[in-house]
């Protein structure tokens, strides 16, 4: 069955490029409303924002997403992670400006609020997406891919010249709630190089040593170092889960991501989407149910951070 948030939940923070004070409030939605963001600091007709691949207004450096009127909420990934990896299909994300609070930089905080809550098992059987075909996109040496699976399979390579980072892959089966308990905790990363180049163009204002991993060559220069030795990577695959998301409905297949990003992830959404015989929408049944995304999560399940 579909499932929303038992009762809301706040979460406070500053935003990570505008460097503002945020407010983002998980609030319960009925079955068939899918996720969506809703600025409260704007009129109630413009204020509402789905969580579609349709509404992606590209960025380099965040998802963000856009309505027909103008209105804009970025940085939404990590929150939207935590919401597919504990299984939640319905609800409205209230914020109070333009930007989803950064926290740690991972969506272990949304993933305890949400999970803190309960889940709600509403009286309509779950869609979800089964992909039928390949689809890949490409832009350079980067490419992501869409494969046919039983489950959401996550699949990341990355390379970077810095030696703390280097070369790192990893595969996940995200049946099972493995979500929760290996990616949640996995932060936003960057070299120190790229934070200096952000500042200097107005951007990352709010970016700080203890939101997001900081690297310079070898070095971590974030405290205490690294929550796993592969964090990089893990925060990647954690990204695509939150923008995968952005489907509309939980997806059965083999995502492969290589120097893959946001953009990317937006572009194989956009591409599956324009070739509709390369899915089918299914209703789940029983054991289709349980290959999904948040399936057997348990609140003793979340990692302990630093």
């Amino acid at each position: 069955m579909q499932t929303t948030i038992k009762t809301p939940v706040s979460f406070e923070g500053v935003g990570l490029h505008s460097g503002k004070p945020a407010r983002a409030t998980i609030l319960p939605a009925a079955a068939g409303h899918g996720i969506a963001f809703r600025r409260s600091d704007m009129a109630p007709d413009h204020a509402m924002i789905p969580a579609l691949w349709s509404n992606v207004r590209q960025s380099p450096l965040c998802t963000l997403l856009e309505n027909r009127y103008g209105a804009t909420v970025s940085t939404v990934e990590h929150i939207m992670a935590a919401l597919i990896g504990c299984g939640i299909h319905n609800a409205i994300v209230e914020i109070d400006g333009p930007e989803i609070p950064i926290l740690d930089g991972s969506s272990a905080a949304f993933v305890r609020g949400i999970l803190s809550r309960g889940v709600q098992h509403l009286g309509t059987p779950v869609s979800a997406l089964r992909v039928l075909e390949t689809v890949e996109v490409r832009r350079g040496q980067a490419w992501a891919r869409l494969t046919p699976h039983d489950s959401l399979m996550i699949e990341f390579d990355i390379e970077f010249e810095d030696a703390a980072i280097g070369s790192q892959k990893k595969t996940l089966n995200m049946s099972n709630g493995s979500f929760v308990r290996e990616l949640s905790t996995s932060r936003t990363f960057c070299r120190k190089a790229d934070v200096d180049m952000m500042r200097s163009n107005g951007l990352a204002l709010g970016g700080t040593l203890e939101n997001a991993v900081v690297v310079d060559g070898a070095r971590v220069l974030s405290p205490g170092g690294l929550r796993h030795d592969d964090e990089a990577v893990r925060h990647k695959m954690l990204d695509a889960v939150g923008d995968l998301g952005l489907a509309g409905m939980p997806i059965l297949g083999h995502y492969h991501g290589f120097r893959a990003g946001h953009a990317l992830t937006n572009d194989l959404l956009c591409e599956l989407f324009s070739r509709p015989r390369s899915f089918e929408t299914l209703l789940c049944d029983e054991t289709t149910a349980a290959r999904l995304p948040g399936v057997g999560v348990h609140w003793g399940e979340i990692p302990a951070v630093a």
